[in-house]
């Protein structure tokens, strides 16, 4: 678990997120105040609830990605879901403990990965025999390869030391001209695991939408895993030895407690439109289904056990961040146990031409990076001026004004809409360099920013 202090997580998520100052504190507090718990004695720990936090805010102005980079800075297990899934099938709702069954696969997932990385030098040690094996079979066998042992005839004079030397000797040349890339490119055959199920699934049926994933997983157990021979390259060939080797070498017993102690003690999920399923008190028919949801996620978020394939997952502890524009309906319009337990709330403002300006220029990952980056790539030298990108900022601010405010995304069908001539021909622009500045953003925007109507389809 992550123990940066809050002012320095605050000070992480202004690289990639602008603004939105309240909102930042807000999480960072909840992540310090996780770091907190852990060090306090085991019968008090149990006692302290996570404080679940509402964002409330329209589109683009960066709800998402700060749950996402604050699990990222934690390393935690984060899963974001829509509430709204969980109308898709009526009053009854979709089976809710799917999204910490989701969350599940994802600590698995990462704990594994952290596994692999800690047996990739034996791994890729053992792959590496297995490798010479295909290219140059071997007299005596290696382990995990795939040679043979001659039956010697007894009449014959005994040759096995010069057969050994010479073998040894090719072994290792083979070996130094892999390990150099020189075969890289050359084709051997493999035996590899296909990803082939049971052929055996259970969907359509509400609550029962893991039921298949189980049901093969236990058949799995019963039957051996198919195998299918692959022609493909060699330096392929190795990466797909490696990850067999690394899982012979970690232990899934212990990536599984691993991943769900990770999974209870600091998972987060990140429940989008909550919104959507705010019952408002003068309105009926639908909101019926929408009291029945929220009744349904009550008992998850509140702390409840939920059966998995790994094992029973406790909720008690799990961080959820729920997100809604709230433009319609009101925290005060969920079911009053609910809001109970989301007792933090924070309100997140619109974005301005200034936000724009420093979204475009600030952070590590900027749009303008990611766009030089791309066509750099082509041999395509493209800057901005800063006039340009005051401009585009201003654009966007007036777009979101006259039609949907739909955030920082607006950046994007700008940038989209500006760089598509260049983005076109950048095959053929090589060793260029293309600068913009204000006059060319108006002269490409022109047509569409005074045409109202157009703008409202193109931008």
């Amino acid at each position: 678990m992550s123990s940066l202090t809050p002012r320095e997580i605050v000070s992480e998520l202004d690289r990639y997120v602008i603004g939105q100052g309240e909102a930042k504190r807000m999480v960072a507090i909840a992540m310090r105040n996780r770091w907190r718990r852990q060090r306090l004695d085991p019968e008090l720990r149990e006692e302290i609830a996570p404080k679940n936090i509402i964002m409330m805010g329209p589109t683009g102005v960066g709800k998402t990605e700060i749950a996402r980079r604050l699990a990222r800075l934690a390393k935690s297990p984060f899963h974001k879901v829509e509430a709204t899934k969980f109308t898709e099938v009526g009053y009854v709702g979709r089976d809710v403990e799917s999204m910490i069954r989701d969350l599940m696969e994802i600590g698995i997932t990462m704990v594994r990965a952290e596994e692999r990385e800690k047996v990739r030098v034996r791994a890729e040690k053992h792959a590496e025999e297995r490798l010479l094996d295909l290219l140059l079979p071997s007299p005596t066998p290696k382990p995990g390869g795939y040679s043979f042992t001659p039956i010697p005839d007894p009449a014959a004079p005994s040759a096995e030391p010069h057969i050994a030397s010479a073998n040894d000797s090719t072994r290792e040349k083979f070996r130094q001209l892999w390990r150099e890339g020189k075969l890289d490119e050359r084709m051997v055959e493999l035996e590899i695991a296909t990803q082939e199920g049971s052929g055996v699934s259970i969907m359509g049926i509400p609550g029962m939408e893991d039921m298949g994933g189980q049901v093969q997983d236990m058949l799995g157990r019963f039957f051996p895993q198919k195998k299918k021979l692959r022609k493909m390259k060699v330096k392929d060939a190795f990466d797909a030895l490696v990850q067999e080797e690394s899982d012979k070498l970690i232990d899934m017993d212990k990536v599984q407690d691993i991943a769900r102690e990770r999974v209870e003690q600091s998972g987060i999920i990140f429940l989008d439109e909550l919104d959507k399923i705010a019952s408002r008190q003068d309105h009926g028919g639908p909101d019926v289904s929408r009291e029945g949801v929220q009744r349904d996620l009550l008992p998850v978020v509140e702390g409840c056990v939920v059966n998995t394939k790994y094992g029973m997952v406790k909720t008690d502890h799990i961080l959820f961040i729920a997100a809604g524009a709230f433009h319609y309906a009101k925290p005060s319009d969920l079911i009053p146990e609910l809001q109970g337990r989301f007792p933090l709330r924070v309100e997140l403002s619109a974005l301005g031409a200034d936000e724009f300006y420093r979204i475009l220029t600030e952070p590590q990952n900027a749009l303008t990076v990611q766009y030089s980056a791309l066509l750099g790539t082509e041999g395509l030298s493209l800057s901005f001026t800063d006039d340009a990108l005051r401009e585009i900022a201003a654009t966007a601010q007036r777009i979101n004004e006259e039609a949907e405010n739909i955030g920082a995304r607006r950046l994007y069908t700008i940038m989209e809409k500006l760089l598509a001539t260049v983005s076109f021909e950048a095959s053929d622009m090589g060793g260029q360099s293309v600068t913009v500045d204000q006059d060319y953003v108006r002269g490409q925007l022109a047509d569409i920013v005074e045409n109202r109507d157009l703008s409202r389809y193109i931008l």
